[in-house]
């Protein structure tokens, strides 16, 4: 059973009502219907992200995000890390506010600066640890390039295996592009030489980001998630919810 009730979507947020139900769908299918879990949305905010901001993509994601959050968290809110040379903002999306919510949030935003992914890891983390929660977490980790310093990345994401949080990355721009070797390999970290678990999973949502079907985005946000769960249970990090 969903945390929050197709009725309850319906009556705060009619215009997610269609991701919700996709949403459900795929968790059904790899095996998370009635699952507890935290979720977390990282973004980017570096210069060259200025397109996906003014396209919509960066909304139409964090529309995305709320449609499958509502199967997992019952608060009807999604944690938003926004990112570049430092962090840049923590804050919330919401089911009843999330109609051009990014678009108010960017508003109050500085200047796009650098990639740092380490800083948006840390403050992720250290929203996880403050809140006291025991559920898993699926972060869900936008950006369109490598980061500025892939050791401090490498070092966070190993150190974050022992804790019960999941990393999916998601690329915007081109799938070609050199900048997005360093997530595949990031993905790829020996375990257990490097990590404990495989914590982290990549994939590339291309140029044009709202044209990947609410179906395919979906299963590949969730596609490795049930797989770390076993794992991560196995080791005693988190425990069934």
């Amino acid at each position: 059973m969903a945390a929050i009730s197709l009725s309850k979507i319906e009556e705060t947020a009619p215009a997610l009502v269609s991701l919700y139900k996709t949403a459900g769908v795929s968790l059904t299918k790899h095996g998370l219907d009635g699952l507890r879990a935290a979720v977390y949305l990282v973004v980017d905010y570096s210069g060259s992200m200025k397109p996906y901001y003014q396209d919509g993509s960066v909304q139409a994601l964090a529309d995305r995000v709320l449609g499958l959050s509502a199967h997992l968290d019952d608060d009807g809110t999604v944690p938003v890390v926004f990112f570049s040379t430092d962090v840049d903002a923590v804050t919330d999306i919401a089911l009843a506010d999330h109609r051009g919510r990014i678009e108010r949030i960017v508003s109050g935003l500085g200047h796009m600066g650098k990639t740092s992914y380490h800083l948006a890891m840390d403050a992720v983390i250290d929203h996880y640890l403050d809140s006291g929660s025991t559920a898993p977490a699926l972060v869900i980790f936008q950006t369109d390039g490598g980061p500025i310093n892939k050791l401090a990345a490498e070092k966070y994401l190993c150190k974050a295996a022992r804790l019960p949080l999941f990393w999916q990355f998601v690329g915007f721009g081109n799938p070609t592009s050199k900048q997005f070797d360093y997530l595949r390999k990031l993905d790829d970290l020996a375990v257990p030489t490097k990590r404990v678990v495989d914590n982290a999973g990549f994939f590339h949502a291309g140029e044009n980001p709202t044209k990947v079907s609410d179906a395919d985005l979906y299963d590949r946000l969730v596609g490795e998630f049930p797989k770390w769960l076993a794992a991560a249970r196995v080791q005693g990090i988190t425990r069934e919810v």
